[in-house]
């Protein structure tokens, strides 16, 4: 090693972790990774990190002794954690389990919060991951070049007003929206699994006409007169922690919004990434998809 300040970066899934990576290193830093076993790509090992650690979800003693071994004091986290494994894949070592024992809700911010608590309580500050990110985050205004109908825009606002209430209780960022009704709520799942149940019932409101209670037709059995376009509203919660959970974006969003049928996407100005930069909105452009940061 050549003396520069070490950097820990606890890896996720998604592109997220290798664009923290790819800007440490430009900054300086030598990079030291504790990547996620059921979690992170296998090609965060060949992306020129001083040292790679793989750790299994629950492994809190394994990940401050790696980190304290290599002589890591700053750490940022980057990249998905399902919260669904939380619950089915994770085998905690003792101190998660004392830490999961203390935790009056598990939802993320209790949950990532009590492990900041812990490192920092070990001598590593755990730090915004957006720091190194600044020209990803979503800037205020329309993105597109098509800019969000008025319709849209009544969807947004009260995607917006849902989502907030949403957030407050940190079940899920993304709401779901066709002529201003709720159709999807993000929970566990994650937002592309929301958008697609979204896009789902959409469809399956189609056909019109079996003529049961669940058809979903107008009267008499004839298809519905309701709008099928979707907008996705995705939001930062109130007190957004930017160390962790912070809202992301990327092609693959674009990708299943075209799949499900939606037609515009808002996320908040300054407290969203843009994983892919412009490649996200040239998606976006390509499919007609009107994106807004507000």
């Amino acid at each position: 090693m050549d003396g520069r300040e070490k950097l820990g970066l606890i890896a996720g899934n998604g592109r997220f972790p290798f664009l923290v990576l790819d800007a440490a290193r430009a900054q300086g830093y030598d990079v030291v990774v504790a990547a996620i076993k059921e979690e992170a790509s296998p090609e965060i090992a060949s992306k020129g990190a001083a040292s790679v650690h793989w750790l299994s979800l629950g492994e809190l003693s394994k990940l401050i002794d790696t980190f304290k071994a290599e002589g890591v004091t700053r750490a940022v986290m980057a990249g998905q954690v399902k919260h669904k494994q939380i619950f089915s894949a994770i085998k905690p070592d003792w101190r998660l389990a004392k830490l999961l024992l203390s935790l009056g809700t598990r939802n993320t911010d209790s949950l990532l919060g009590a492990v900041a608590k812990v490192l920092g309580d070990e001598g590593i500050a755990l730090e915004s991951s957006t720091a190194l990110l600044e020209p990803l985050l979503a800037k205020a205004g329309v993105l597109s070049k098509r800019a969000p109908s008025e319709e849209e825009r009544k969807n947004i606002e009260y995607g917006r007003a849902v989502g907030r209430r949403l957030a407050e209780y940190d079940i899920g960022q993304t709401v779901v929206i066709a002529e201003a009704a709720c159709v999807a709520l993000e929970a566990m799942e994650g937002t592309d699994a929301t958008i697609e149940r979204a896009g789902q019932l959409m469809r399956s409101t189609e056909a019109g006409g079996s003529g049961g209670e669940d058809a979903g037709a107008g009267i008499g059995g004839g298809p519905s007169t309701l709008s099928r376009a979707l907008t996705v509203v995705k939001i930062a919660k109130p007190k957004q922690d930017m160390r962790f959970d912070v809202p992301v974006i990327g092609v693959k969003t674009i990708e299943t919004m075209m799949l499900a049928g939606a037609s515009c996407l808002a996320v908040d100005a300054g407290r969203c990434l843009l994983l892919d930069g412009e490649a996200t909105i040239h998606a976006a452009d390509a499919a007609g998809i009107a994106v807004v940061a507000d």
